[in-house]
């Protein structure tokens, strides 16, 4: 199922599979400085987002949770730099860790545990919010904040 408006879309996906296909067409039309931050509690998916995004775009091997090194940086047809904010106390953590750096404006930045940036949170950017449906089922609320993000809708139809 799908519904949507001009700055959002709802998709309900069925499997993992299904998650990281509709990851891997938002990434078709991924853009340098594109920035995704990924929502859901523990267990919804983020990381299954994140496979099926670097999937699309040309990421060879395995993407993995970097809950414990914060950031993993991937090479694709864009870079892939994939944040997980989890174990982070606040925005403060964010920018004194170094997280955030020039280098990501070449490539796309994929965020877990967005919310911790709180109003440091950047736009434009494409709010990912993942919610259990069921034992492998899931609906991903896709909304674009601010100028360009829109692109990412078009091609979420599933």
């Amino acid at each position: 199922m799908t519904t949507a408006s001009a700055t959002r879309r709802e998709i309900e996906t069925a499997s993992p599979a299904e998650t990281m296909a509709l990851a891997g067409r938002l990434a078709t039309v991924a853009e340098p400085g594109d920035l995704i931050c990924i929502r859901g509690e523990l267990g919804a998916g983020k990381t299954v987002f994140a496979k099926g995004f670097g999937a699309g775009l040309g990421v060879p091997g395995t993407i993995s949770s970097p809950s414990f090194v914060l950031m993993a940086e991937y090479v694709g047809r864009l870079p892939l730099f994939h944040l997980d904010l989890y174990r982070l106390a606040g925005a403060t953590d964010v920018f004194e860790g170094g997280l955030i750096d020039d280098r990501q404006a070449a490539g796309v930045v994929l965020v877990e545990w967005p919310e911790r940036m709180g109003s440091m949170l950047p736009s434009p950017r494409l709010d990912v919010d993942i919610d259990v449906t069921g034992d492998q089922g899931r609906r991903l609320r896709l909304r674009a904040v601010g100028h360009g993000p829109e692109r990412f809708l078009e091609v979420a139809r599933a």
